[in-house]
């Protein structure tokens, strides 16, 4: 497990390169020449070579490199190459030739989409000099419709090198729009903050109220404002903000809305950034969000973000501490204690998180739910064990989104390899992976779905793609472990065994078949040699078990004797019986959990796995009896040589 280490400004960009392009002659060389020089050039090359502008050009005192690009058609492909390399793109326009306009949105507009560059875009009309002053039209009028059209334009400018006129601003609004773009933080057309913003500021704000009454006290402000911008507010600012806000937010008192009598409210906080925005100070909300550890995309930055560097059979679990952590969380947020984490209240947890992690497949209805439709405290920690088993980091990650304050990589723990398990004939894991394998139709989807409590269904819906299923299975004695059971196409185990590491995070396989269909047995054990034939020649060799399925109808003729030829042959258990339609699981998922707790055993063997054994088994007793007989040699010479020398001596 690899720590990364912390950034003093995740996300901030140590240079920021801007590609001007645009139609001949719409003045793109003259506004580089005068932004550096600060003088209208008399006469300027066809392209100029890649042009570094002083550090401390703008507040930022972030290196900028202009890079100007050929008009000419055989240099398009060399001027494709620059723009995607841009951090920000200048288009330019003649203010005087309205054609050039017209070719942003016919043209240059579409080849950037074309080519994905997907940076922000600065208009910019040059010449402004020359318009006719008799056609003259506002900036707003003519550029509303391309902006509306295309998006990623970030700002729109009018500008002279010949008069000085607006020529700073324009690479000053380049490397605004890189460094604090607007994008991510601010919906134009609702005019407000987006939603991943806005959870952001909310844990932002969460972290600043030290004493946790939902409001931010004038020393908690000052607290904040240091953080953040190395200055104390004056007694006097405090006011001046709060004023600000009740003015907008009216109410006052206990439950005023931006500011009551314990201080700034959430709203009020959230109230504040939207106003920066609106009033171009996009610097002020990323200066925020950097400082508290967010990139551009509005997440934690990688650097805070634990990896890990696992052998292909270990896994990942939480820790005790960061277990106990999630139950204080879930107890909580289960505000009437009714053992029922409602989907609202769910939603309330994750509200600091970029979004919800269990919106979509594989965590999506992966636990039991309740009746009402929530999540007890056994399937909340059960969708977490799951997504620590197969996304660690992203799981770190939502356990800091949610208030987790403990060292990051104290949260999880590495198992031991499953090799070495094997070796001490003992797993000590909490949280088992099960592969479950069958042929269709064999009720394997039936069997996942009662594991976590969804009803039996008779008609039949084929499964199209992997589907996880995670509950808590009580064991004797009081342990509690955890299951989780992949259920795996028979479409797609060809492609799944294609992977020669492809059973290394498995802990044990299932496979159902369907105990009323000859040829459903039949592929149910095509599939067991195949895995465990997998298992053998990679090393990767899985307990295995038999599930016979649909116990309520009758079975086909010779069954039993089938299943017990097979099961001697491999050296596993006889299949377990089961009735999904009846409710009876025989403790089956019980006996799974049991059966990967001794990973030495239920591992099925092959015919050709037991000759290799066999093969192997004579090589090495034959180099036994070779290096027997070699010491034997080796002695009897040795005594043979001392004899001689006490013969001849003697003599």
């Amino acid at each position: 497990m690899t720590k990364a280490a912390t950034t003093a400004n995740p996300g901030f960009k140590s240079g920021v390169r801007i590609v001007v392009a645009g139609d001949r002659g719409t003045g793109k060389s003259s506004l580089i020449v005068t932004a550096i020089s600060e003088t209208f050039p008399s006469s300027v090359p066809p392209v100029l070579p890649p042009t570094r502008m002083p550090d401390d050009f703008y507040p930022d005192r972030v290196p900028i490199t202009i890079i100007d690009t050929s008009s000419k058609v055989e240099d398009a492909s060399k001027v494709a190459e620059e723009l995607k390399r841009a951090d920000a793109v200048v288009l330019t326009y003649a203010c005087d030739r309205p054609e050039t306009l017209d070719r942003l949105s016919t043209f240059w507009l579409p080849e950037l989409r074309q080519l994905e560059v997907k940076v922000p875009v600065i208009v910019v009309g040059c010449k402004l000099d020359l318009r006719d002053e008799t056609q003259q039209v506002s900036l707003e009028q003519v550029m509303s419709p391309i902006m509306q059209q295309f998006r990623e334009i970030e700002t729109c400018i009018e500008c002279s090198a010949f008069k000085h006129i607006q020529i700073p601003e324009v690479f000053y609004y380049a490397q605004k729009a890189v460094l604090h773009p607007t994008g991510p933080l601010f919906d134009q057309e609702s005019q407000t903050l987006k939603p991943r913003c806005v959870r952001a500021l909310k844990r932002i704000f969460i972290l600043c109220d030290l004493d946790r009454d939902g409001a931010l006290s004038d020393a908690e402000l000052n607290e904040f404002q240091v953080k953040c911008f190395n200055a104390p507010l004056q007694p006097s600012e405090i006011i001046g903000v709060k004023k600000v806000v009740e003015e907008k937010l009216p109410g006052g008192g206990v439950s005023g809305m931006g500011v009551n009598d314990c201080g700034l409210t959430l709203t009020g906080f959230l109230f504040l950034h939207a106003l920066f925005l609106e009033k171009g100070r996009l610097e002020t909300t990323w200066t925020v969000l950097r400082k508290f550890g967010y990139n551009n995309d509005i997440k934690l930055s990688d650097e805070l973000i634990p990896t890990f560097k696992l052998a292909p059979d270990q896994s990942v679990e939480l820790t005790s501490e960061a277990v106990e952590y999630l139950r204080n969380i879930y107890e909580l947020f289960d505000s009437d204690g009714d053992n029922n984490l409602r989907p609202a209240e769910l939603e309330d947890i994750f509200s600091t998180a970029p979004e919800s992690p269990w919106e979509e497949p594989p965590y999506k209805d992966a636990a039991e739910k309740t009746a009402l439709g929530g999540l007890s405290a056994n399937a909340f920690l059960s969708e977490w064990a799951l997504m620590t088993l197969l996304d660690p980091s992203r799981a770190v990650e939502n356990l800091i989104y949610i208030g987790y304050s403990g060292d990051p990589s104290a949260a999880v723990r590495l198992t031991r390899r499953r090799r070495l398990d094997r070796k001490k004939k003992q797993s000590d894991r909490n949280v088992f992976h099960c592969f479950v394998f069958g042929p269709k139709k064999s009720g394997k989807s039936a069997l996942v779905n009662s594991f976590i409590g969804r009803p039996f269904y008779d008609s039949y819906a084929p499964t199209a793609e992997e589907i996880y299923a995670v509950n808590v299975v009580d064991l004797p004695g009081g342990i509690k472990k955890t299951l989780v059971l992949r259920e795996i196409p028979d479409d797609g185990v060809k492609k799944l065994l294609s992977n020669k590491e492809s059973l290394a995070s498995c802990d044990i396989a299932v496979f159902v078949y369907d105990s009323s269909d000859q040829s459903s047995w039949k592929r149910a054990t095509e599939l067991l040699v195949e895995v465990a034939g997998h298992g053998e020649d990679t090393g990767y060799e899985v307990p295995c078990l038999i599930v016979a399925a649909k116990d309520d109808l009758n079975s086909f003729p010779m069954a039993i004797q089938e299943s017990t030829r097979v099961s001697q042959d491999m050296g596993i258990e006889a299949p377990i019986p089961i009735s999904s339609k009846m409710g009876d699981t025989n403790n089956v998922f019980r006996r799974i959990v049991t059966a990967a707790e001794h990973p030495h055993l239920s591992i099925p063997e092959t015919e050709a796995g037991r000759t290799r054994k066999q093969y192997n088994r004579l090589v090495n007793r034959t180099l036994m009896f070779a290096s027997v007989g070699a010491a034997v040699a080796i002695v009897g010479l040795a005594a043979y040589r001392v004899y001689a020398a006490r013969k001849n001596s003697s003599g």
